[in-house]
């Protein structure tokens, strides 16, 4: 501390701070001031002044810091400067004046609690630290701190008269509370506060170990949620009573991560007790999810609380208010539906309620006393005080009926009112009915309806069932032993029939006859309503009510054994399977494609006659045995009908939809044939109307049984090709149309079939892809492009080539594609952007965003793109945009295209790929002259047979020799 002494004279003292004012100023930021501050009076009758409000804060001055002292006896401001003593200062001061108006000395002590409740906030909140690294006098000495884990503690002495300016170094610029106290009186009420916080540790820490007792003897789960909740509560009074620095040495920046892990403690604590005590997973299941995300939510806060303890604290201390609220809801929910555990915890959560009240008021600043810190901490207490009560009064009292109070009879009566059957008490000798409670209301019906003679319920049966009600009752009563076990109907109020079910025995009387007849009658009109629908689903389409695939062949095979005994019954089968179904679904929603299902069921009802069977085999498939039609020709006119019956459009949600259906046509001719071989017939003429197109009516021929056949062999055949060396490639030449140079090839697959020779890719690639072969042929292609691409560049020299292979949509969608790439890029060290994928518009969309992801992958691994087809989709010029393309390959049918706008087209598609920066392939080049027009327009590649048909390896390496020769050399 340094001081700077003026002469009395006021006008001298003024020049001098003048000059030294202009000094500071040009020196900078070495030294920042601060204005004079009023001074507190100080007199000997003062015990405890808050001087928080007279104390000025500066933040950010610097390690040196300039005030003005407040003005002395004599009317005079001083200048003095403060140098930072700590290290690990960060330029925050306080300053305050004090001034003893007495006359005597006095001593006092300056206390500034590390932590205050008061005022600390709930989000984000002041948890407490170290205030005050030291406290300088404008006159003497630094002051001595006085030892204290809890505060901040200063001695000073005042002369009488006198007025000091004090200088505090603050650890941190929050200053919540500053005391100036009379030494004894602090050392009082410290006292006072120790042995009330010593009383309250102890409440706390017995009532914790006498509920974890009881926990290990009487194991009920809502005991160790209490004992949880007071072990919580006694830690967290711990930190707060600064006990726990009593037991281990605590800095002041660890005693803010206890104190936050204590407060977590306390909201993980509160949700475990009330979702253990109000058994709440037995209310419903949503409840437990619910509470253990919470509770895992609150785990992950005790981590929080060692790197950001405000925010675990802020966080934890939301989560108490939310718990609570939600306990109000929980517990009236509960409550007003006789729970009695809701019921009994009212006290104990309105005594928590209030208890938040008060904290809500204390950390909002609303409430600023002393006293309302450790009143909280007691109430926290009291609060697991009663609700230990409350637990121990469900532990220790009520419990199962004792063995022996009850006698049969009463168990019996009691089990008969448990079990919620209804009595039914038939009087015989007074012919009278009681049920009991009465079965009237269950019926609607007025009470009492259903009391009086047997014979007043006859009417009230279904006609189906009252013979055989009357026969059982008179069976009983002829026999005078056995059981009435009876099922029957009652009409409701309503007209619906109610199923009941009465099960009774006899009671014979002295001279053996029936005096009465007493069971249960139980309402099973939900069981019998499940049976029913079960067996409906067994046999009809939920949907259309229609018989299904295993009765359409029940039937069908029924008529084909009445076929065979007579020319009477000659069956004829369609398959009808409506065409781009799956499309409207798509588009419409999937309960638009049920509606339309509905719709064209009850069209095709109507075309036929009672003997007629119409089924619904699978999703979009129906079935019909006509059995109404024996003549070809008006067979051949019924199923034109049922064709143009689809065709009729369908309004739907103010769309106009227009289907039609492909429909496979078999007559019965065969004795020997059965109901499934001749429906596997209907749906071969069917595959194949769809085959050709749909839209018509296929009549069976038994060529059709081989195809089938024929594509099977041929899937088992491609499946040995790789293994066979069957496969190869074969390369169409791709040249610049600047000079008619060799730019790259386009891979083709070729299959040599041993027996059958050479197979078109249009045969087998459809089959391939299909089954799960494509993504064998598109790795055997690849990897064979890039191998035979090497193995010229080693012959020829490195040559300025590329080569591009098809990509599936199976390769696509498949996630190991792009390692795959790099596998075959790293064993034939072949350079990537040598290598180009081709793919269609269709590949693509059919998943779209993981198609983006895979190209892009692909992009960054330095392979062309190249979208194939261009000019033929829907959306070709969006995929541009959205996906890495760095050529397009514009289709032949938009090159050979003959009508007028073929040249605006090519050259607007050419001029917006060359400002995208794209490469343009034109395939079906026919003529030179289409080659130059191209070539002017732009267009850099061209591809056709004009330029080379597809050639195998060695033809390439013939070919590239002779239009590189010198490529070796160089």
């Amino acid at each position: 501390m340094t001081f700077r002494s003026v002469p009395s004279l006021l006008f001298v003292s003024r020049a001098l701070a003048l000059i030294l004012l202009t000094a500071l100023s040009l020196v900078g930021p070495l030294a920042t001031s601060a204005q004079a501050v009023e001074p507190v009076q100080i007199s000997r009758d003062d015990t405890a002044l808050d001087i928080t409000a007279t104390t000025e804060i500066y933040t950010g001055r610097g390690e040196a810091f300039q005030v003005s002292t407040a003005p002395g006896t004599d009317g005079i401001v001083r200048r003095i400067e403060v140098r930072a003593a700590n290290p690990t200062h960060e330029g925050d001061w306080a300053v305050f004046a004090l001034t003893n108006v007495s006359d005597e000395q006095i001593d006092r002590v300056i206390v500034a609690p590390h932590f205050r409740l008061v005022g600390s906030k709930i989000i984000w909140p002041d948890l407490g630290s170290q205030r005050i690294l030291s406290i300088t006098p404008s006159e003497g000495f630094a002051l001595d701190r006085q030892p204290s884990d809890e505060a901040d503690v200063f001695r000073i002495t005042l002369n009488p008269g006198s007025v000091v300016t004090f200088v505090a170094e603050l650890a941190t610029p929050d200053l919540p509370q500053m005391y100036l106290w009379e030494p004894d009186a602090y050392k009082d009420t410290v006292n006072a506060f120790t042995l009330y916080r010593g009383i309250v540790l102890g409440i706390a820490g017995l009532l914790a170990v006498f509920l974890t007792i009881l926990f290990v003897v009487k194991g009920t789960s809502m005991l160790p949620a209490t004992a949880a909740l007071a072990w919580a509560v006694l830690g967290y009074i711990c930190v707060d009573f600064g006990f726990l620095s009593k037991l281990i040495s605590v800095t002041a920046g660890d005693e803010r991560i206890w104190r936050a892990g204590t407060e977590v403690s306390l909201s993980v604590g509160l949700v475990v007790f009330l979702f253990t005590y109000l058994n709440l997973n037995r209310w419903h299941a949503h409840l437990s999810y619910a509470t253990l995300a919470w509770i895992l939510g609150l785990g992950l806060l005790f981590g929080v609380a060692v790197y950001d303890p405000p925010i675990a604290s802020g966080i934890a201390r939301i989560s108490f208010a939310l718990t609570a609220s939600a306990g109000i809801v929980l517990i009236a929910y509960l409550g007003f539906r006789r729970y009695d555990r809701a019921i009994l915890l009212v006290p104990a959560w309105a005594l928590i309620l209030v208890w938040l009240f008060g904290a809500w008021m204390t950390v909002t600043g609303r409430l600023d006393n002393d006293i309302i810190q450790p009143a909280l901490g007691g109430g926290l207490v009291l609060i697991v005080l009663l609700i230990g009560f409350t637990v121990m009064q469900h532990a220790f009292t009520g419990g199962a009926y004792q063995q022996g109070l009850f006698s049969d009879l009463e168990r019996q009566s009691l089990a008969l009112t448990g079990s919620g059957d209804t009595v039914w008490d038939w009087d015989v000798a007074r012919d009278r009915v009681v049920t009991i409670p009465d079965i009237s209301a269950q019926l609607g019906l007025s009470p009492g309806v259903m009391h009086g003679p047997a014979r007043n319920w006859l009417p009230r049966l279904h006609p189906d069932d009252r013979d055989r009600f009357r026969a059982t009752l008179d069976v009983l009563l002829e026999h005078r032993r056995g059981r009435l076990n009876h099922q029957f109907r009652v009409r409701a109020e309503d007209g619906h029939y109610h199923w009941l079910a009465i099960r009774a025995r006899p009671v014979l009387g002295s001279n053996g006859e029936i005096i009465r007849c007493v069971g249960t009658i139980v309402d099973i009109t939900e069981q019998r309503n499940s049976v029913d629908r079960l067996l409906q689903d067994a046999l009809h389409d939920n949907l259309t009510g229609l018989p299904n695939r295993q009765v359409f062949l029940d039937r069908l095979q029924a008529m084909l054994s009445i076929a065979g005994s007579g020319e009477t019954v000659r069956p004829t089968v369609l398959a009808i399977d409506i065409d781009r179904y799956k499309q409207v679904n798509d588009a419409l929603g999937i309960a638009a494609g049920d509606n339309i299902l509905v719709a064209l069921s009850r069209r095709l009802r109507r075309l036929l006659k009672p003997q007629d069977t119409l089924s619904r085999l699978s999703g979009d498939q129906f079935g019909l045995i006509l059995l109404s039609e024996r003549d070809p020709a008006k067979v051949a006119d019924f199923a034109e009908a049922v064709s143009k019956a689809i065709t009729v459009p369908i309004n739907f949600a103010n769309r106009e939809i227009i289907l039609t259906a492909s429909i496979g046509l078999v007559s019965w001719l065969d004795p020997q044939q059965d109901a499934a071989s001749l429906l596997n017939d209907a749906e071969l003429a069917m595959y194949r109307a769809k085959k050709a197109g749909g839209n018509r009516v296929e009549p069976f021929r038994p060529a059709f049984r081989t195809m089938g056949t024929d594509r099977l062999q041929l899937e088992t055949d491609l499946r040995r090709a790789i293994e066979r060396k069957e496969l190869s490639l074969v390369y169409q030449p791709i040249v610049r149309l600047a000079d008619a140079e060799i730019a790259g090839f386009e891979a083709l697959m070729r299959w040599e079939h041993p027996k059958r020779g050479s197979i078109s890719p249009e045969e087998f690639i459809p089959i391939a892809e299909q089954s799960d072969l494509i993504s064998q042929l598109g790795a055997f292609a690849f990897d064979k492009a890039a191998s035979d691409l090497m193995d010229w560049q080693l012959q020829t020299g490195d040559l300025p080539i590329f080569v591009s292979v098809n990509l599936s949509s199976a390769q696509l969608l498949n996630n190991e594609l792009y390692n795959d790439v790099r596998a075959v890029l790293s064993k034939t060290r072949c350079e990537p952007h040598k290598l180009k994928f081709e793919l269609t518009e269709s590949v693509v969309m059919e998943n779209a965003e993981q198609a983006r992801l895979v190209l892009n992958k692909l992009r960054e691994a330095g392979l062309g793109l190249s979208l194939d087809d261009f000019g033929t989709g829907y959306s070709s010029l969006a995929y541009l945009t959205r996906f890495p393309f760095d050529t397009i390959k514009i289709d032949k049918a938009l090159v050979r295209d003959s009508s007028d706008k073929r040249t605006v087209l090519l050259r607007s598609v050419i001029s917006m790929a060359r400002e995208m920066e794209m490469q343009v392939v034109a395939e079906g080049i026919e003529t030179e002259e289409d080659a130059i027009e191209l070539g002017r327009m732009g267009c850099e590649y061209g591809q056709s047979y004009l330029f080379g048909p597809p050639i195998n390896y060695d033809s390439v390496l013939r070919l590239l020799k002779e239009r590189f020769p010198l490529m070796k050399r160089a």
